[in-house]
């Protein structure tokens, strides 16, 4: 029987994307295993993504999230890299065969926050203000604030967006960006504003981590000390409401749960693309795997008997 120091495998090689934030992810996964298990090596293994190299197109035209995990997902099938750490935001919400989610840790803040040279807030940006986003979720709610916004795509890695947004010439009164990414960059000072929930709620998933292997007993193991429970359910909660709804990151729908005294509250926002309307429901469960999935599917049908089905139709 393995000891609670000894690792099921002794050397562990981690495949990431390269951007910074990726990289802090990867070696925080690599932190926490190396906790639970002192014994174990760990090897960072870069990969680009299509993600990475197609930057002028937004992310609908060029395959949705999955084009940021499909190269690392390619790795852990032929056995090249044992563990792929993503942004549980970005890896959709099929599974992938063969390979599982064998952990989240403990969630990042899920909110998002605004960028502005002037140091601008969603409220004091000029009429016709230009806001940069590749989020159709972000653009909408938006325009549900601000309808008077023009909103312009914006692609890159966290420096690349941060870069352009502060840059005196450039085309962005402000821009939105995940806010733990931000924290976790320590680029947390040139926040202008952190959005409330109620202003924008965050993509399902936002602000946790995944690390995803192959389905095999020795992964499972190796990643258990990791798991941090509340986040889990929480997040399962949220990828069964977008599931239910047949979303992706093509459509403007948003989700967040977090357990309350016990129970597993979650609440759920569609938006139409144009900001003219949006959907919020709300709903509280059972704290258990089985109940955070029904959770999340029951709020889905909440949604679409106020005839969100029509805000996804109008996106597609």
């Amino acid at each position: 029987m393995t000891s609670p120091t000894t690792a099921p495998m002794s050397t562990v090689r981690i495949g990431t994307r390269g951007s910074a934030l990726a990289l802090w992810q990867a070696h925080h996964v690599r932190d926490l295993l190396q906790q639970a298990w002192p014994t174990l090596t760990v090897f960072i293994e870069v990969m680009r993504t299509q993600g990475d190299i197609t930057l002028d197109s937004p992310l609908p035209q060029i395959g949705g999230k999955g084009v940021f995990t499909a190269e690392l997902e390619s790795a852990l099938r032929r056995g090249k890299i044992d563990l792929a750490v993503h942004s549980l935001k970005d890896l959709p919400t099929d599974e992938s065969e063969g390979l599982i989610i064998g952990a989240i840790p403990r969630r990042g803040n899920p909110n998002d926050a605004l960028i502005s040279r002037a140091s601008h807030t969603l409220d004091s940006l000029p009429a016709r203000a230009a806001v940069g986003t590749s989020s159709r979720r972000r653009a909408a709610q938006l325009l549900v604030r601000r309808p008077d916004l023009r909103l312009l795509d914006i692609r890159g890695n966290v420096d690349t967006r941060m870069r352009k947004a502060l840059a005196t010439d450039g085309p962005y009164d402000a821009i939105v960006l995940a806010l733990t990414g931000l924290e976790r960059l320590g680029r947390g000072d040139e926040i202008s504003q952190e959005l409330s929930l109620d202003e924008m709620l965050p993509a399902p998933g936002q602000g946790a981590l995944a690390a995803q292997c192959r389905d095999e007993a020795t992964s499972h193991a190796l990643l258990a000390p990791i798991i941090h429970r509340p986040t889990l359910l929480a997040v399962t909660a949220e990828r069964a409401f977008l599931a239910a709804l047949g979303g992706g990151c093509a459509v403007p729908v948003a989700a967040y749960a977090e357990i309350r005294n016990r129970r597993l509250v979650v609440r759920g926002r569609v938006t139409a693309p144009d900001g003219s309307r949006q959907v919020d429901i709300a709903l509280e469960g059972s704290a258990a795997a089985k109940g955070a999935i029904a959770l999340g599917q029951r709020l889905a049908e909440m949604a679409l008997a106020q005839h969100a089905d029509e805000l996804l139709e109008a996106e597609s």
